[in-house]
């Protein structure tokens, strides 16, 4: 099938950088959150990022323009029902992704194709409580998505080849590259990303290493972009934690236990950027280390 229209659930960092890249590429998007501040929040976000590109000549000023003529937002979850693909980007938590597919599926056409934006929940599991799994997969977008060149498709054990085919020509005509994983946990990137990180979190709990050390160290030693721990406030030390949860609880091996030490920071609230503290403390001038 041919995708034209796509609804986007959640107009966080992910959903508006998913809208973003969308309407780019000529799709029309229909972007959903249970919060209207966050849909105008994401609005502004997405003109900004818009216009950076502008400026540095990445786009022209007229599809700067058109992009955000083709975005569209709603309160109500059931509007995207006539969407011809739907990308759920809402909250890491398998409950709330499993009542989003659940409210959303009466009012689906027969045609539209569902996929989960998540870095590590089961597509198998969330495809079978729909009336569609073989319609349904995994469209696993790299953050930040408008940089990132990647994005991982999952085909859940009833994924057809239609989907899978709709999936990828979407992908190639956003000008990034799929990657095919199969459906076990946390996928390719996390799986080998969240234990990396979760060993630096290791490192710094059993005094190896400060924080700026572990991260220096693999910055000029392995030529790593970002540190482990920087990344890791990057993403949300939330976020790692349920990821690394999801690889111990469906691996079973204990090479996949969430440090301590990264528990203690979620239950702190110091979840990394997105709070102003993890391993690094951001409410000044220049991040500096908490440990």
């Amino acid at each position: 099938m041919s995708i034209q229209t796509v609804g986007v659930i959640g107009a966080g960092q992910m959903g508006n950088g998913i809208a973003h890249v969308l309407a780019v590429a000529g799709y029309d998007v229909l972007m959903t959150d249970i919060s209207q501040d966050a849909l105008d929040a994401s609005q502004k976000i997405i003109a900004a990022n818009l216009g950076r590109q502008a400026s540095r000549g990445k786009i022209s000023d007229e599809d700067m323009h058109s992009a955000l003529g083709r975005i569209t937002t709603t309160l109500k979850l059931p509007d995207l029902g006539n969407s011809d693909l739907v990308i759920e980007a809402a909250t890491e938590r398998e409950p709330i992704k499993q009542a989003i597919f659940d409210e959303l599926q009466p009012h689906l056409a027969p045609h539209t194709i569902l996929t989960s934006n998540t870095s590590s929940i089961s597509i198998t599991r969330l495809a079978s409580r729909t009336d569609r799994p073989e319609r349904f997969m995994g469209f696993h977008f790299m953050n930040p998505v408008p940089v990132m060149q990647l994005v991982e498709l999952i085909r859940g054990i009833a994924t057809d080849e239609p989907t899978y085919a709709a999936c990828k020509d979407v992908v190639d005509k956003l000008g990034k590259t799929a990657a095919s994983a199969e459906d076990f946990p946390a996928f390719i990137v996390n799986r080998i990303l969240m234990p990396m990180i979760n060993e630096a979190v290791y490192t710094l709990y059993e005094g190896v290493g400060n924080v700026q050390s572990i991260d220096q160290s693999m910055k000029l030693g392995a030529n790593h972009p970002m540190g482990p721990l920087e990344l890791a406030d990057f993403i949300g030390l939330d976020t790692c934690l349920a990821i690394m949860n999801v690889l111990h609880e469906g691996l079973a091996d204990t090479k996949y236990r969430p440090c301590p030490l990264l528990t203690k920071y979620v239950e702190a609230g110091w979840l990394g950027r997105k709070t102003n503290r993890g391993f690094y403390d951001y409410r000044g001038d220049a991040p500096v280390p908490t440990r």
